[in-house]
């Protein structure tokens, strides 16, 4: 019997105004048990988790233990800023490291000590743009590791996630950023589709997962599939992206890299374990619906097609899964 893994998503992108009961009753009905916060309307419009107040988070707590739901992460931007105050000529916004780290970094702890998650997601920071990447991995390890022990001393884990556009925008990056921090509290989030928009094929994208392997903490779950595939794009127009599928029909490979993630699930759990996490998360993301610089949209419906696509591939591989069962109902 292999090593089960957990099944979470971001709720946000099941609901169509991203109301609370819209998220908690898709996730419940899908038979969810973990959610990802990121974008919530708990009431007063429409926040991103590290924008709500304190009443709105009381108010989730109490609702999302009614719906029998957990927060596998905090769905943080933490890094999706400029690592050098440059005009690059994108709109990414600079802030000092000492300000953010003080000021946004805590409030993503508070974050998790409030929705008692142990893992906050968050990314690698944006070089200038035309820049290579290797250039800035001693300035970005350096930040990344002030932030891996701001959250270790809060006993939370900081969770790199591999994306375009960033100092970390591939596997062998977030595997020479995971060296150069050397921290227990920074992991990294392997993201297939993430790889495959840059205009790598499925062998080169098990490549990056198999790189990523050393420092992996858990992994989000979506894929592409590109009908005009270019080649490797060296910086992708996020907004564009239109083709993001559910993880058996894409061009990941999501069945090589699950089945030889099997073998690594029973290393995978003890590293996340002994880190306070409940076990490995594999985190839904599906954006089937669309996908953009700061989140993505499924639908409730488009959720269901998305996890159900991912189940069909765990039953294929032999990765066991948990969803609500008539007996969790009934307790």
């Amino acid at each position: 019997m292999s090593t089960p893994v957990i099944l979470s998503g971001f709720a946000d992108e099941a609901a169509n105004e991203k109301l609370a009961v819209q998220q908690y009753s898709a996730f419940a009905a899908l038979g969810l048990k973990y959610y990802s916060i990121r974008f919530v309307d708990a009431g007063e419009g429409i926040k991103n988790v590290m924008q709500l107040s304190d009443a709105e988070i009381q108010h989730l707590v109490k609702m999302q233990a009614d719906y029998g739901l957990k927060v596998s992460s905090i769905g943080s931007p933490i890094g999706k800023v400029k690592l050098l105050d440059v005009d690059d000529g994108t709109s990414n916004r600079y802030v000092p490291f000492d300000q953010y780290l003080n000021e946004e970094v805590v409030t993503a702890c508070d974050r998790a000590e409030a929705f008692g998650a142990k893992l906050i997601r968050g990314f690698a920071f944006y070089h200038p743009k035309g820049t290579d990447p290797n250039e800035h991995l001693d300035q970005v390890s350096d930040q990344l590791g002030q932030i891996a022990e701001a959250c270790d001393q809060r006993g939370l884990t900081f969770g790199l996630e591999v994306e375009a556009n960033l100092v970390g925008q591939t596997g062998d990056l977030l595997a020479a950023i995971a060296e150069k921090v050397n921290h227990p509290a920074m992991l990294t989030i392997f993201d297939a589709a993430n790889i495959v928009t840059q205009g790598f094929t499925a062998d080169e994208t098990y490549a990056q997962y198999l790189a990523m392997k050393p420092s992996l903490g858990w992994l989000h779950i979506k894929d592409y599939h590109d009908p005009s595939p270019r080649g490797r794009i060296e910086h992708v127009d996020e907004a564009s992206l239109s083709n993001f599928v559910p993880s058996d029909i894409g061009d990941s490979g999501h069945e090589a890299i699950l089945r030889e993630f099997r073998t690594f699930l029973p290393e995978l759990e003890s590293r996340m374990t002994a880190r306070g996490a409940d076990g490995v998360f594999l985190d839904l993301e599906p954006h089937v619906k669309g996908g953009g610089q700061f989140g993505g949209f499924s639908g409730p419906d488009g959720f269901g097609v998305a996890l159900r696509g991912l189940c069909r591939v765990l039953d294929y591989v032999g990765i066991p899964y948990d969803l609500r069962s008539f007996a969790d109902i009934k307790s």
